[in-house]
């Protein structure tokens, strides 16, 4: 296969659907000889925060002088962001030649791998072939049974922020969300998460228990925020006195006290992380679609948020950066989300809206949302494509309002093309 062939078999498994389960995956897994096994891994489940986190994460590793792999979904730009080595896009050639390989494996299965299954096996090997000392793996939905979990004890295990999404599958309270998650909990694996959810914690805590796992809760006690800018924020958290990120959302310091949580469990571990090391990786880290600023005359800003836990850090951003204004907003949402809450959070902050369906089958109509919203006493505007929302947006700005697109991963990537970020 080339790489045009290689993403249209890719992409072509995806009528079979999203199924949860191991069976399909350790069966190809086992038909490649197992590339997992020669690898080592920092696993990170979650609700929100799991992509800054891996990066974060990732990058520090790197900066460290390891050969980091990166696997993370979804992608916003190119499908290669989603399998990364040393922070880089897995080559054109690579995917093409890797694809051919995995192809006769799994076609020859009874029950053929989904298209998540095939993906995580492809990652496998081609961190194998490169022979990463540690592989930052972000579990694409729930923990348990998600394609990622086939692996071992993995050197350290995240779990992000826990919040309610993807209900239909993972169940409707925080518990049962959790207790997915708790899934990528091995037995004696070292745990940091994010906390601030008692009922969350309780699960993790049993988990850990079952598991003979050591757990640590992220102090957020010490992290202050010294000074912020569009360009990036200052901070200080336990011994570091002077951090710099160039990630700008007011969440994004909360997953970074996370993420030195889990330096701190790798360095008892053996692993040679450096203070400078930490900061070089925390102020290379660039993650597209997270309050990411697109342009500045307007302002115009792009953030992934897609649910009410996710909207309503990017509210709270926001409103620290820009009190008391009110904002134009750009918005596409899957029809599955809590749209109703998702508004709730919104719309008090909206001078008005532009509602545009993400390149997903998934996503909600224009003229759906946009009824949504004007039935709340907020005008909107549907527009027939995300480009058009854009152009609208920022012809009808004549009063130099901020502009924020959001309500989906999947709208985030074609709002950064307009702007010519690939």
């Amino acid at each position: 296969m080339n790489y045009e062939q290689a993403l249209e078999y890719i992409h072509g498994i995806y009528g079979r659907g999203s199924k949860l389960g191991l069976t399909r995956i350790t069966e190809l897994l086992n038909r490649l000889g197992n590339p997992q096994k020669s690898l080592k891994f920092v696993h990170i489940a979650g609700t929100n925060g799991k992509g800054s986190t891996a990066a974060m994460t990732s990058h520090i590793l790197r900066a460290a002088g390891y050969q980091t792999g990166l696997y993370i979904s979804p992608f916003i730009n190119r499908f290669n962001e989603r399998i990364q080595l040393n922070n880089v896009p897995i080559p054109d050639d690579e995917l093409a030649e890797l694809t051919t390989y995995v192809h006769d494996f799994a076609e020859s299965m009874e029950n053929p791998p989904t298209e998540f299954e095939l993906i995580t096996a492809i990652a496998f090997e081609y961190y194998k072939r490169s022979k990463c000392d540690i592989v930052v793996l972000e579990v694409g939905l729930g923990g348990t049974l998600d394609s990622t979990n086939v692996i071992d004890t993995p050197e350290l295990a995240i779990i992000t922020p826990i919040g309610l999404d993807h209900t239909h599958v993972l169940g409707s309270t925080i518990k049962q969300v959790a207790s997915a998650k708790a899934g990528i909990i091995k037995e004696g694996g070292d745990v940091v998460i994010y906390g601030h959810d008692r009922d969350a914690e309780e699960v993790f805590e049993t988990a850990c228990r079952e598991k003979h796992a050591s757990l640590k809760k992220t102090d957020f006690s010490s992290l202050k925020l010294l000074s912020r800018s569009i360009d990036g924020q200052h901070f200080a958290f336990a011994e570091y006195s002077d951090l710099f990120l160039t990630l700008i959302g007011s969440y994004q310091l909360y997953n970074a006290a996370v993420v030195l949580t889990g330096i701190e469990a790798l360095r008892k571990k053996g692993w040679k992380i450096s203070e400078d090391a930490v900061k070089e990786g925390l102020s290379g880290t660039r993650w597209p679609g997270r309050f990411e600023v697109l342009s500045r005359k307007p302002l115009f800003i792009v953030d992934g948020g897609h649910n009410p836990h996710g909207v309503r850090g990017t509210a709270d951003t926001l409103k620290a950066f820009f009190p008391e204004q009110k904002f134009v907003f750009l918005m596409g949402v899957m029809a599955d989300k809590n749209v109703d809450e998702i508004l709730d959070i919104l719309t008090p902050l909206a001078k008005r809206f532009y509602t545009a369906a993400p390149d997903n089958q998934r996503a909600m109509s224009a003229s759906e949302l946009a009824a949504r919203i004007e039935s709340r006493g907020v005008k909107a505007t549907a527009c027939a494509s995300v480009e058009k929302g854009v152009e609208a947006a920022l012809s009808e700005n004549t009063d130099g309002s901020i502009i924020c697109a959001i309500g989906s991963l999947y709208m985030a990537g074609t709002v950064r093309m307009y702007f010519g970020r690939n």
